[in-house]
């Protein structure tokens, strides 16, 4: 009965004309257990999220959905000191080996919509499985339903993480376009008094920008920018920080602003933006048109970046598949946790966004590896000037799947060149930062430390050495001692305002959704 209430919930809130049709959303929470008066995680080794070393063995106290003390219990090495152990927990964990870090906070996620996902809890679960306890939906969906999850997240209603809606200007009101100032500052302030957190913005002609980037910064509104390729010309990362925008996600605007001896992309003279192979093969070419790393003008757009604060936000992972398309169309997740629906949605397809290797070769990959090494120095040299690069995913496209995608852009972010303490601080601190700070608040979370939130994850491995255990396939590798083959790793417990999660039943649930969806339309794999 419930299931069918919110069916018709859905259904009156997804607006015609937006996205026409609704993801069916989250079902009442069944899982999680907590939170808990007193629930004591003991001996950890603690990743703080701040860019600390670790530390432990140590005993984590958490009440209600608050850490309140976090106390040492000995030394590596040596037995756990039993003396002076926080007493009277209601519920233990037993993590000694284990590796206990804040919650990722993932900044670009998008719920998917019914052609993909057709419904919400499949997506969430994959977030939640691998240890995604907040995010920015850019957007999860139409407003409504955007601000109804987000509220049934709060209350924990439903198994998901903290949600931060975002929405893109003129979503969700019947006043018209926004195509002038007065029009941005308007809905604007309608979003404000709706509860919106922040606007996803595009590339807008500078007087449209400056007015919807105004208004959001005297509100308190969050602002990011897909600084999309039809107006980039006049809207570039530099244009767009000078405007007041707090994140650039992806790469677009940042290499328009380098260009040496261009200003415009040099496209080639069939481009159509409309094809999808062309929109995003040309992106690759620009590896070699800007001015290079080290130069004046390349350290110049950092320093004046840095100075206004911009949060680069890359979703390397989300194009990840242009440099090696094999590689992300067999990944070993696909054949277990992608629903048929969604595979379909991936394979090349001249309609669907995303879809577009319709004859990619190996020019095409070698040009995207070429711009993965100039894009990644940019961020490697944009964090070491101190500025903030975040983790997140874009998932549901190019075969980016859900929760898996963000620890891969970890990986990414490694190779880019950052220690996995300055990745994990990425995923978790200055996540948590970007989110606050348009409210001029404090984070609440991404940091282990006592009165912070308790949105926490339990890794049974150590993930500075090895990221790859924080995938829900985890890691397969030769047992040191046998000889034989295993597989380790995995997120054991993700625990979201003091309720703890099992990771892999997460999994489990979401393997039995992809099963069903195969058995009712007669298909054994993806």
């Amino acid at each position: 009965m419930k299931r069918m209430i919110l069916v018709a919930v859905a259904l009156a809130l997804s607006p015609a004309g937006v996205w026409g049709q609704f993801v069916l959303p989250g079902p009442d929470r069944a899982e999680g257990e907590g939170p808990f008066d007193r629930l004591i995680i003991r001996g950890a080794v603690v990743i703080d999220g701040t860019g600390a070393p670790p530390r432990g063995p140590v005993d984590i106290v958490v009440e209600g959905n608050r850490i309140s003390r976090i106390v040492g219990v000995g030394v590596p090495g040596r037995p756990i000191a039993q003396d002076g152990r926080p007493e009277g927990a209601t519920r233990e964990i037993d993590a000694e080996g284990m590796y206990v870090m804040p919650g990722f906070v993932d900044l670009h996620l998008h719920t998917g919509d019914p052609t993909k996902t057709p419904e919400a809890e499949y997506v969430y679960k994959l977030w939640m499985a691998h240890g995604i306890t907040a995010g920015r939906g850019v957007e999860y969906g139409p407003v409504d339903f955007s601000l109804s999850e987000k509220e049934r997240s709060a209350r924990n209603e439903i198994t998901a993480p903290r949600m931060f809606v975002y929405q893109r200007p003129g979503q969700g009101w019947d006043q018209g376009r926004v195509d002038t100032p007065e029009q941005a500052r308007a809905w604007v302030r309608w979003a404000a008094e709706r509860g919106i957190d922040g606007v996803k913005l595009v590339a807008y002609p500078p007087e449209i920008m400056e007015a919807l980037l105004d208004e959001a910064n005297q509100l308190g509104l969050g602002t990011t920018a897909h600084l999309a390729q039809l107006g980039v010309a006049q809207m570039n990362a530099i244009d767009a920080a000078r405007l007041g925008l707090g994140t650039i996600t992806h790469y677009y605007g940042l290499f328009e602003a380098l260009y040496d001896d261009h200003d415009v992309q040099p496209w080639p003279t069939d481009m159509n933006y409309a094809n999808e192979q062309h929109r995003f093969g040309e992106v690759a070419n620009q590896w070699n048109v800007i001015h290079p790393q080290g130069s004046e003008e390349w350290n110049a757009l950092l320093a004046e970046l840095l100075e206004h604060d911009v949060v680069l936000d890359p979703t390397m992972t989300a194009y990840l598949a242009s440099r090696d398309v094999m590689r992300a169309r067999t990944a070993e997740w696909h054949e277990r946790y992608t629903l048929p629906t969604l595979w379909d949605f991936y394979e090349p397809s001249r309609e669907n966004h995303g879809s577009y290797y319709y004859d990619w070769t190996t020019r095409d990959e070698i040009a995207w590896k070429n711009f993965y090494r100039v894009w990644m120095a940019l961020l490697d040299d944009y964090k070491d000037m101190g500025g903030k690069v975040t983790v997140s995913s874009d998932a549901g496209f190019i075969y980016n799947l859900f929760g898996f995608s963000t620890i891969e852009e970890m990986e990414l972010l490694q190779e880019a060149g950052f220690h996995p303490l300055e990745v994990i601080r990425g995923a978790t601190m200055h996540g948590a930062e970007t989110l606050a700070a348009p409210r001029g608040e404090r984070p609440a979370f991404g940091v282990v430390r006592e009165g912070m939130l308790a949105d926490l994850v339990i890794s049974p491995e150590n993930p500075l050495e090895n990221l790859k255990v924080l995938y829900g396939t985890g890691h397969e590798r030769l047992n040191p001692d046998t000889g034989e083959k295993e597989r380790i790793g995995g997120i054991l417990y993700t625990i979201k305002d003091g309720i703890v999660y099992d990771a892999q039943r997460l999994l489990e649930d979401v393997a039995r959704m992809v099963e069903e969806q195969r058995r009712n339309r007669g298909v054994t794999s993806p």
